[in-house]
């Protein structure tokens, strides 16, 4: 845990975030009140699209075939 006061804080505020991507960050004021820096977005995937492929064994030839057939049967 890494622990920041309001002034280092607000001065490396790129490191502070950078920080609380590996371990709790806190900063505090003088008055006692406390509080945590936690990131909220997943790190490992950047894009709901980013996803883990399938190995289906199959051609660009089939599956254009599945594709076109599946947009005629409309």
């Amino acid at each position: 845990m890494k622990i920041y006061n309001y002034s280092e804080a607000r001065q490396n505020f790129a490191t502070v975030l950078n920080t609380s991507m590996n371990e709790e960050v806190i900063i505090k004021r003088k008055d006692g009140s406390r509080f945590k820096i936690t990131p909220i977005i997943d790190t490992k995937k950047k894009s709901p699209f980013d996803i883990e492929g399938i190995d289906t064994q199959m051609g660009t030839k089939e599956l254009l075939k599945i594709i076109r057939e599946s947009r005629e049967f409309r």
